[in-house]
């Protein structure tokens, strides 16, 4: 089963949405980055030590904290995918599926444009991690 290549016009709406993932992922760690760096800073001078700072609310603090920087990890990963689908693009690559070479559905990389493979290899590869975890 043969699959129509992507038209110039199909490549540039993805490469559009694309790039408008990445600014708005861009921002959120921007966002996430400062919140918890100006949070940190407030922590470390004193500033809200005119309160009572119970343990569990130092608990709460240092799990938020930990939450975002976790959250940025992810969004910087999904930032990498984009970029590496924007490369794609770019060197005419894209939609070609990593593990077996074959076309990526229409279909899916409008759904997700930055997929590095196919349903069926993508499969694959969550089964793999699974066994790799245990």
């Amino acid at each position: 089963m043969t699959r129509e290549p992507l038209t110039k016009k199909e490549l540039e709406e993805i490469k559009k949405i694309l790039v408008e993932m990445k600014k708005k992922i861009t921002g959120e760690i921007r966002r996430l980055t400062e919140d918890n760096i100006s949070k940190s800073q407030k922590e470390a001078s004193g500033e809200i030590s005119s309160y009572t700072y119970h343990m569990a609310d130092m608990a709460s603090a240092s799990f938020d904290r930990d939450f975002a920087f976790s959250l940025a990890s992810n969004e910087q990963e999904l930032l990498y995918m984009i970029d590496e689908a924007l490369s794609k693009i770019e060197s005419g690559e894209y939609g070609i599926c990593e593990s077996c070479g074959v076309r990526i559905p229409k279909r899916r990389l409008k759904a997700i444009p930055y997929a590095r493979y196919c349903v069926k290899c993508q499969e694959e590869e969550e089964k793999r991690i699974k066994r790799e975890m245990k």
